[in-house]
């Protein structure tokens, strides 16, 4: 439910060394862009998943602050591995995903570590947009490129996301004696430089 719109936001980490000269637009790769949640159901984990429907990119290798990313995923096509679990989730005190639905990740600052390169540590910022409420959102961001590709081939990479939110910040407060409020968020995303 909040996932992969985050995903593309990883890869304003690019290193300055890339050949590209300006922002240079990406999009979903063939294996696309997944978004994994995790919730503890009565004391169990389940996990689910919601496809990103939208993703636009631009990085700024040269100046990465410069670099942005709006993600949206359709949260009517959420699933879990259990059907009663999907279907409460999709409800109107959960996700109410007839009245919204669509999430929106879109992104505000990117921090890399001391060296200017995602090696050194990143994180992510950006704006969720859940149940029609905004809320600030982090996740540590990993970026890799292609096995065997050049040091400075940056035209197919995997982005990788991973962050926590409590429901409670977007409203989705259904079901508290069943559900905890801790959502865990992975993203994993293929993208390809346009061109």
């Amino acid at each position: 439910m909040h996932r992969r719109h985050l995903l593309l936001c990883a890869l304003a980490t690019l290193a300055p060394r890339t050949s590209f000269a300006a922002p240079t637009p990406y999009r979903l790769g063939a294996g696309g862009a997944t978004i994994t949640y995790t919730f503890m159901l009565s004391g169990a984990p389940v996990k689910g998943t919601i496809p990103v429907s939208q993703a636009d990119l631009q990085v700024d290798p040269n100046n990465l602050s410069a670099s942005t990313a709006v993600v949206r995923a359709d949260v009517r096509r959420a699933r879990t591995g259990l059907i009663f679990a999907t279907e409460a989730l999709k409800s109107e005190s959960v996700l109410d995903a007839a009245t919204h639905p669509t999430a929106q990740f879109r992104s505000t600052r990117v921090r890399v570590g001391p060296g200017g390169r995602i090696s050194d540590g990143a994180t992510l910022e950006g704006d969720l947009t859940l149940r029609g409420v905004t809320r600030p959102v982090r996740f540590d961001a990993g970026l890799f490129r292609a096995r065997g590709s050049a040091a400075d081939d940056f035209s197919q990479l995997t982005v990788m996301l991973k962050g926590r939110v409590d429901r409670r910040d977007f409203g989705a407060i259904g079901y508290p004696d069943l559900v905890d409020n801790t959502v865990g968020i992975d993203i994993t995303a293929e993208i390809s430089a346009r061109g």
